[in-house]
């Protein structure tokens, strides 16, 4: 399985196919932009002019799409891959959507004897880059089987979660309704040693080796707080929209979840005052904004 198709060339699809390329693949990438194309000529991959071009060159087409809409359109449109693909092709959908469109996806391939795996991936950007990505996988073990030595060279831990077809992405759900909760942790407890005057590195070196610890704080700290740059790894907006699918799944499923929802409602508001584009890590910014209108305003 040499010839890979991959659709979606962004922040996540671009440093994949180009793994995939060091990797000796043949990747055939199709986007909307011409510039994520042409950085993917540059790595030695082929340029696709249509979906169609993807699939009659592919035997394994990969998908990594900012939303649930930009999915359902490659995957169910006129022109999408189900469309123009039959038993003899694999589809591996990457992207983080609602676990319902994943249901529909996966009905509309059975009809046309389509192998899909829904595989939503986590480490961000630099994961996708260093292929430490992180792949929760759901779909059947036969077709994971015949796609995970495919898989490892994106990432080091894939995990076949469920045959159940929204199976990864429900954990995907779970692990970013723990990112919200840290990174409005992280968030918060800064501006408190900020107002006690505590250097934020010592802290960060401190808490490194303490219960307070976590990935996230590593990350957001590290990458965008220390040098106040919020230039998107993880947009505030995209992990707004993940949260609301979680809470999708806990009202499907009649779960009280209060305090998640005062979560959400705080990054909707976030996101409304116009930090949706920036890097989630940006709540720090905010929430020192906001201090600082308050304290003008006694």
């Amino acid at each position: 399985m040499n010839k890979i198709g991959f659709i979606g060339l962004g922040n996540m699809g671009l440093p994949m196919s180009k793994g995939l390329i060091r990797s000796g693949f043949h990747v055939t990438g199709y986007d909307l932009s011409e510039t994520a194309v042409l950085k993917l000529k540059e790595q030695g991959g082929e340029i696709a002019s249509s979906i169609s071009e993807v699939v009659a060159s592919s035997e394994l087409i990969f998908t990594s799409l900012p939303s649930s809409k930009a999915v359902e359109e490659v995957y169910l449109g006129e022109d999408g891959l189900i469309e123009y693909s039959d038993s003899s092709k694999l589809l591996v959908d990457t992207s983080t959507v609602a676990p319902e469109l994943n249901q529909k996806i996966a009905e509309a391939c059975k009809k046309k004897e389509i192998h899909f795996l829904a595989a939503p991936v986590s480490g961000g950007v630099i994961g996708a880059e260093n292929r430490t990505l992180t792949v929760m996988v759901g779909g059947p073990t036969e077709v994971y089987n015949l796609v995970l030595p495919v898989l490892e060279v994106l990432g080091e831990n894939i995990f076949h979660v469920d045959e159940q077809i929204d199976s990864g992405t429900t954990v995907k759900l779970i692990n970013n309704l723990l990112i919200g909760f840290y990174t409005a942790g992280v968030s918060e407890a800064l501006h408190i040693a900020n107002k006690k005057n505590i250097d934020l590195d010592d802290l960060f070196s401190m808490l490194n080796v303490s219960y307070g610890q976590s990935r996230i704080y590593e990350r957001n700290y590290q990458t965008f707080i220390a040098s106040d740059d919020y230039k998107p790894g993880f947009s505030l907006k995209l992990l707004r929209k993940d949260l609301e699918f979680a809470m999708d799944v806990a009202d499907a499923n009649q779960l009280d979840l209060p305090i998640s929802k005062s979560l959400l409602e705080l990054y909707k508001s976030v996101e409304k005052e116009g930090y949706g584009e920036k890097d989630m890590a940006v709540l720090y910014q905010r929430v020192k904004e906001q201090s600082r209108k308050k304290e003008a305003t006694k």
